[in-house]
């Protein structure tokens, strides 16, 4: 066994074997429902609980059609409707400089199945995964089901949350299937640049590892970086790219997500990787096919000035989060958020008395206040808070002056 790196850390140091909702769950059940406070959640990321956060009616309309039609209340093909995988082809080409096929995407369940797919079709016996710390838990969980040994590396707060490469070389050995990247992120809401992608992809040719890009935020970014996707370095190195219409469609119950093969090399091409993919999609099956079918509508349908608006409210709502969350003496952070819904606030509990770290702060807060906010022990990251900042602009308001009276009443 490898000994513990300064930079990294093995399985011994993981986030807690819970997911995010589980811990959102115990959350609530903390809340003191006799209050007269309205429960707010910064917790979870689904922005359609907020009213300003909703789907075009082209989305709707488009699934409205696909369902009258009544041409899709059969099974689709497991590898996703022919149209929804060319949809998606199409769209990501956008953004990269060679043309996907439709026979290199995979329509799942949402990004979730797409990550247990990604995972599943990678694993081998006795291989491990690096896994950014901060980052989002299922990666871990998934990998736990599949035997997959977890090695967490950091990423840096003070640099813009890039990834430790350092950490990556000292970490990976031959059992090394793949490293994980989220961008924009989730949970830091950085926005990596070009030339820090491209460091990623020649470290991961270097190390002759797969790079999973997670991007279900893609495009949700309003600082000085554009999103640049991953798969701009599928000449490079491999890339499998995961995302979903959730986040930038405002339709997260929908389940549409995908796998993509954004690459020009390695072994993600040849017939026997892409044949275990097929057979993995046989076993976990995908979205309804009347969602599928409306895919090609709810892309071809949206306007611009709808992306548009949501990024300007983001921007604006990240401000606000950003400037009330610094006037708050225990907490700091690195930077402002750049992209994604979320964004990480370090804690210091030893100016509050009666708080212990992150969770004791969080159960605490739920109780007192009314107010959910994702403890950082939940995403690897102890005494730091996960925010979510897509959500009413007052509501939000109300929210962090109720965490800044808090902490001002348990301040030493």
């Amino acid at each position: 066994m490898k000994k513990q790196h300064l930079r990294g850390c093995k399985e011994t140091e993981s986030p807690p074997n819970i997911t995010i909702k589980g811990i959102l769950g115990l959350l609530m059940e903390s809340v003191d429902h006799s209050d007269d406070k309205q429960v707010i959640s910064l917790g979870m990321g689904d922005p359609t609980v907020h009213s300003c956060f909703s789907a075009t009616v082209a989305a709707q309309e488009a699934v409205v059609e696909a369902l009258r039609s009544a041409k899709f209340n059969g099974y689709s093909p497991t590898v996703g409707l022919p149209q929804t995988r060319k949809a998606i082809a199409d769209y990501l080409s956008n953004d990269l400089p060679y043309e996907l096929s439709a026979d290199e995407v995979y329509i799942t369940a949402g990004c979730t199945q797409a990550i247990e797919v990604a995972l599943s079709v990678l694993a081998r016996p006795g291989c491990n995964i690096l896994l950014p710390r901060p980052g989002f838990p299922i990666y871990g969980l998934c990998a736990e089901f599949r035997n997959i040994e977890v090695r967490y590396f950091d990423l840096l707060p003070d640099n813009g949350w890039e990834v430790d490469l350092h950490a990556v070389e000292e970490l990976a050995d031959h059992n090394t299937m793949a490293m994980v990247i989220i961008n924009p992120g989730n949970p830091c809401g950085n926005v990596y640049t070009y030339q820090h992608l491209e460091k990623i992809a020649a470290t991961a040719k270097r190390l002759a590892i797969v790079v999973i890009a997670d991007e279900v935020y893609g495009h949700l970014a309003f600082g000085p970086n554009p999103f640049v996707p991953m798969g701009t370095f599928g000449s490079i190195a491999p890339v499998l790219t995961l995302g979903s219409l959730s986040k930038r469609w405002l339709v997260p119950g929908w389940r549409v997500g995908w796998l993509a093969t954004t690459t020009t090399v390695g072994t993600l091409k040849n017939a026997k990787f892409v044949e275990r993919l097929k057979k993995n999609c046989d076993i976990c099956g995908g979205p309804a096919t009347f969602i599928q079918a409306a895919v090609t509508g709810i892309i071809q349908g949206t306007q611009d000035m709808f992306f548009k608006k949501n990024i300007r409210l983001l921007k604006q709502t990240s401000d606000l989060c950003y400037q009330k969350t610094t006037a708050i003496s225990c907490f700091s952070c690195p930077s402002k958020p750049q992209g994604s819904m979320v964004f990480m606030v370090k804690l210091n509990s030893s100016m509050l008395k009666d708080i212990s770290d992150d969770l004791d702060f969080c159960f605490k807060l739920a109780k007192e206040e009314s107010v959910i906010i994702l403890p950082g022990s939940a995403v690897g990251l102890q005494n730091w808070l996960r925010i979510m900042f897509a959500a009413e602009p007052s509501s939000l308001e109300e929210a962090l002056e109720r965490v800044k009276s808090f902490c001002d009443r348990h301040a030493r």
